[in-house]
């Protein structure tokens, strides 16, 4: 943890082997610390969600589940922002290639949801690097106010 002027920042980096099973147990311990540390308001589930599909993604489309690569997880708290970043060791993809999970011929599709949900929960998505890094970002301030407006004090 660190500090700056307007208050404290966190900053987390962390490598993944690539297997399904270490995804819950991570986002739960840092979704925690950040619900903890103030970074994400009780209740706030947007988050969690994105982390889960971003490194599901990595780990199956980007790695293929190879036990010799590894996912990288950089997550950094700011006072009015929440942005983590997800990098596979796969080739990357064409993001104007995915497929629209809401056209009426993908609704049955068992796959494609994972970015379509990233982007509806968070404030911005970015694929950088020929698709290997996915950046995302929320801030904190909207989320809150948001949760506040939702859930008013009784």
């Amino acid at each position: 943890m660190a500090h700056n002027q307007d208050g404290p920042c966190i900053e987390l980096e962390r490598s993944l082997p690539s297997e399904v099973a270490v995804i819950s147990s991570f986002v739960d311990k840092l979704t925690l610390l950040l619900k903890k540390c103030g970074c994400v308001p009780e209740g706030e589930r947007d988050v969690e969600i994105a982390l889960r599909e971003a490194l599901a993604n990595a780990i199956i489309h980007g790695n293929h589940e190879d036990r010799r690569k590894h996912v990288h997880v950089t997550c950094r708290c700011e006072p009015d922002e929440l942005s983590i970043s997800v990098k596979d060791e796969g080739k990357g993809f064409d993001i104007n290639n995915v497929p629209v999970p809401t056209a009426p011929e993908n609704i049955g599709s068992v796959h494609g949801r994972g970015i379509y949900l990233m982007k509806a929960l968070m404030d911005e998505v970015r694929f950088e690097e020929g698709g290997v890094v996915v950046r995302m970002r929320k801030s904190v301030g909207q989320t809150t106010a948001k949760n506040a407006r939702k859930n008013p004090p009784e």
